[in-house]
């Protein structure tokens, strides 16, 4: 019997401050505790998580798994980090529009921050080593299925497009609501299918 086929479970770390008012920052934290025990996330099925170092990811994690006897294996990687946004930290898009007129984060990436192939690349690179952990889940060289990232408002929108082989610019039409959960596997029982099999699971939509 064929086992079944590895997902990659994409988690925004929930609403903070700076997520309701519109502000490109990488500060807050989440608090979606209540959540944890609903979440269809079973760690015993986790090969990895990988968390980003920022405060408010590393929080979302451990609300989300210490109340268990077993924290997964999870590791801090700043290759899930939020999008670096340089100069425009903290800043509302239309007070980045009144230095830029016309700018675009999926066209202009962010002077003094990632530009738009740097953060292709680095997307990239990090789906690589999620589609490494599941090839050899698929070969057997290791029974756990699945990867956990927990991440951020633009990281999680690139890497979906990235994901199913769009071009990054794909993300601006993507609504990744925090607290919400996105689902990532293959179609057919083929890995050369990658596939968007759910988006905003759990989130609290207004």
């Amino acid at each position: 019997m064929s086992r079944p086929m590895p997902r990659l479970f994409l988690i925004r770390h929930g609403e903070t401050e700076w997520s309701l008012n519109g502000r490109h920052a990488t500060r807050g934290e989440e608090q979606i505790k209540s959540k944890a025990d609903s979440l269809p996330i079973d760690p015993k099925n986790l090969a990895v998580a990988i968390v980003s170092p920022r405060k408010r990811a590393h929080r979302t994690f451990h609300l989300l798994f210490d109340h268990i006897p077993t924290v997964p294996k999870h590791e801090i990687s700043e290759d899930v980090r939020e999008w670096d946004y340089g100069d425009y930290e903290g800043l509302l898009t239309h007070e980045i529009k009144e230095k830029h007129p016309g700018w675009e984060i999926w066209r202009d990436g962010c002077p003094g921050g990632e530009s738009v192939e740097e953060m292709c690349s680095r997307v990239d690179a990090v789906i690589a080593k999620v589609r490494n952990h599941h090839k050899e889940y698929t070969e057997g060289v290791i029974n756990t299925r699945d990867v956990l990232i927990v991440a951020h408002g633009h990281f999680s929108r690139v890497l979906i497009a990235r994901w199913i082989e769009f071009e990054l610019a794909l993300g601006t039409h993507f609504n990744v609501e925090p607290g919400g959960v996105t689902l990532l596997s293959y179609n057919h029982n083929s890995l050369d299918e990658p596939a968007l099999n759910a988006m905003n699971l759990y989130a609290d939509l207004k």
